[in-house]
């Protein structure tokens, strides 16, 4: 099907698609681990809990920087190298948290927006297709969100989100041309996982 609008429906539909990119933006920040480029990551509950990839951090803290230019200095709570995930902690609670999407209801198909910041331009927002779902060849057997969007060097650990801004993955790398993210579904497993190990201790 081919979409056909006119003037003012194109007008309408993309300030509506602008509205969506503020809003990713406004949930995702910028991760410095010390010793190395910026990656990103994406404010997954408002009382201090930020998720990135595990290959963005390498040590027991980092500093993040929110949409509203306040630096704050992130613990480092968790990591998996298996599912390239990280939990930061940020001793605050009034983060502009993500709406988090049902990576399980996605469809092949569907337009999907990318925020980050490649090469270090902070706040850049990319939209592109959901391509498919599952595994990859030559990546592993873990199941992927597969964009045809473009990202960079600083997208990692950046929102994958549907078209009404609901975060339904992280992004983590580049394979065969696409984007891959982790399921939002995995992510929030693994961040319940790892809250309830800090609140036992």
């Amino acid at each position: 099907m081919i979409l056909h609008m006119n003037g003012e429906s194109a007008a309408r539909f993309d300030e509506a698609f602008s509205a969506v990119g503020e809003k990713l933006r406004r949930s995702t920040v910028q991760v410095f681990d010390g010793r190395r480029g910026a990656g990103s990551g994406v404010i997954w509950r408002a009382d201090g809990w930020i998720v990135t990839n595990a290959h963005v951090v390498r040590g027991n803290s980092a500093r993040v920087r929110i949409a509203d230019g306040r630096a704050l200095d992130a613990e480092v709570i968790a990591r998996t190298a298996e599912r390239d995930l990280a939990a930061l902690y940020v001793a605050t609670s009034d983060l502009p948290a993500a709406e988090i999407g049902a990576s399980t209801a996605v469809r092949v198909g569907e337009i999907v927006l990318a925020a980050g910041s490649p090469f270090g331009v902070r706040g850049a927002v990319c939209a592109g297709v959901l391509h498919g779902i599952g595994s990859v060849p030559r990546v592993g057997k873990q199941r992927w969100l597969q964009a045809d969007l473009e990202l960079a060097p600083g997208n990692s650990g950046g929102p994958l989100a549907d078209a009404n801004g609901r975060v339904i993955g992280i992004n983590s790398m580049i394979a065969m041309g696409l984007g891959l993210a982790i399921p939002s579904q995995e992510v929030e497993q693994f961040l319940r996982r790892v809250m309830r190990r800090r609140e036992a201790a």
